[in-house]
């Protein structure tokens, strides 16, 4: 079965309180996109990637694919409104039955064996969720202050959310809603459920400037 691996790298970089959006920072000389995509193309040899970008850097995304890459095997497209926009921009590009993974341009720490973890189980269930244990101390605001949640019962959500084509497709032609922070929060409210894999720590997401300082250090191990 095909494989495709839609990579959205929409953002700002606000946050980073960089002018240039965080995934095409450098790290450890190369941009921090250069390494998601490198991440997939290694793990998953026959994979076909299709990258979401800002319009305003679509040129800057062909010049990292051209300078590092076999531009045949990955396609660029243009993001949306909102991160459901941007996949379902993203998922145009999906022309068969395939095993898609929607993963953040900018978790760039992404392990071939957490790609295999979510192919693996995607193919048995359908779906494949990576999250981690809350180790922190949790609590919720309410009406009449806040009140402290039981962490045991809760899961810090990471990418790549892998599907089956024959769910995430159908799935994304539902009309968005404003809580669809992720993709399976849209396949829950096509009618699905989905199924929770092991993350792992060193999966993260690149939104502060010690995010940068953490990625090179784990890189340099």
């Amino acid at each position: 079965m095909q494989t495709y691996v839609v990579i959205v790298a929409g953002g700002s970089g606000k946050r980073m309180g960089s002018v240039l959006p965080k995934q095409f920072l450098l790290l450890k000389n190369k941009p921090v996109l250069y390494y998601t995509i490198n991440a997939f193309l290694k793990a998953l040899p026959e994979c076909k990637v299709i990258v979401v970008l800002p319009e305003d850097h679509l040129e800057l995304g062909k010049e990292i694919i051209d300078g590092y890459f076999d531009e045949q095997r990955i396609q660029l497209t243009v993001g949306g409104e909102t991160r459901f926009h941007s996949v379902q921009n993203g998922l145009k590009l999906v022309e068969e039955e395939a095993i898609i993974f929607v993963h953040d341009g900018v978790r760039c720490l992404v392990s071939d064996e957490l790609i295999r973890r979510c192919y693996e189980t995607a193919m048995e269930t359908g779906s494949a969720v990576p999250a981690v244990e809350c180790r922190d101390s949790v609590r919720i605001i309410t009406e009449d202050g806040n009140d402290p949640v039981d962490r045991s019962k809760l899961r810090l959500v990471q990418t790549p959310q892998t599907f089956h084509s024959k769910i995430l497709l159908p799935a994304f032609a539902i009309d968005y809603k404003a809580w669809f922070t992720d993709e399976a929060t849209v396949v829950e409210a096509f009618g699905l459920k989905v199924t929770l894999v092991p993350g792992e720590e060193r999966n993260i997401k690149i939104t502060n400037p010690i995010d940068l300082v953490i990625a090179e250090k784990i890189l340099e191990e």
